[in-house]
């Protein structure tokens, strides 16, 4: 009786430690991809730096300007009354155009299912700073032409200013996003390869 209830006991310890296959050749995890997506990873920052062009012309459209009276014979300008909130204003455009254009950005390079990975996705975060500080340089230039002064303005004349980007923290705005919405992209495929033997 002992010894049947030992045998029973012992046939149970090795249910409970579980059963081994041996495997003869073991799956690779699959390495990060570096020289192949060099070329790749220059494109995709390139091509994303442009976006700062049309990011600054849509931008230049959208920001208000800021009405001012001129109080000053050499120039001097005073904002009318609430009109100093559009300095905010012109702010929070071009953050939200950055955060447009970086989600865009990392959608655009996740559906490049052959060359998902760690490069690509610097090249993409590196071409997404590069198109909001070039969207910087630009939207102000097109807005300053779009409301360029050709006379001297006189005395109490109400002027409306171009609107300005007052920080240039704003174009951290681009990358983060960029970066956020691959690796949401990147939890949520969930493969080893990220599906980049699938493409």
């Amino acid at each position: 009786m002992v010894d049947s209830a030992g045998k029973a006991a012992h046939r149970s310890s090795a249910v409970a430690e579980g059963w081994s296959v041996p495997v003869l050749f073991p799956p690779q995890r699959p390495r990060v991809v570096v020289k192949a997506d060099l070329l790749p990873a220059v494109s995709v920052l390139s091509t994303a730096a442009l976006l700062g062009i049309p990011m600054g012309w849509l931008w230049s459209l959208l920001a208000p300007a800021e009405r001012v009276r001129v109080i000053g014979t050499n120039g001097q300008l005073a904002p009318l009354e609430l009109e100093s909130w559009h300095r905010f204003d012109d702010l929070a455009v071009f953050g939200f155009l950055a955060m447009a254009t970086g989600l865009l950005i990392g959608l655009v390079v996740w559906f490049l299912r052959e060359r998902r990975g760690p490069v690509v996705l610097v090249a993409a975060a590196g071409g997404a700073l590069v198109a909001a500080w070039l969207g910087t340089q630009m939207g102000p230039a097109f807005a300053n032409s779009k409301y360029s002064v050709d006379a001297p303005p006189a005395l109490g004349a109400v002027l409306e200013q171009a609107p300005r980007i007052e920080t240039g923290w704003v174009v951290l705005a681009a990358p983060l996003v960029t970066c956020l919405v691959y690796a949401l992209m990147t939890a949520w495929n969930g493969r080893e390869d990220l599906g980049r033997r699938l493409g």
